[in-house]
């Protein structure tokens, strides 16, 4: 099985966002209350993972679009 490029960029996110993330796409599936909150922590989470230089500018773009739904 061959991995697809989103997936190699996304292997190397850390793992506090990939917690939030998780979190995230839990509180969907849920339709929990509290999905601004979560949103809000996976968007805080990219940034610090970018400014902090755990990931390139590409994968926090990426990211951004896939999970918030934001165009970079």
């Amino acid at each position: 099985m061959t991995m697809s490029y989103e997936e190699i960029l996304e292997a190397s996110v850390p793992r506090y966002l990939k917690n939030d993330i998780l979190a995230l796409e839990e509180g969907i599936k849920n339709n929990s209350l509290s999905l601004d909150c979560l949103y809000n922590e996976v968007e805080g989470s990219i940034d610090s993972a970018y400014y902090g230089r755990e990931i390139s500018k590409e994968l926090a773009v990426h990211l951004r679009r896939k999970y918030l739904n934001c165009e970079y």
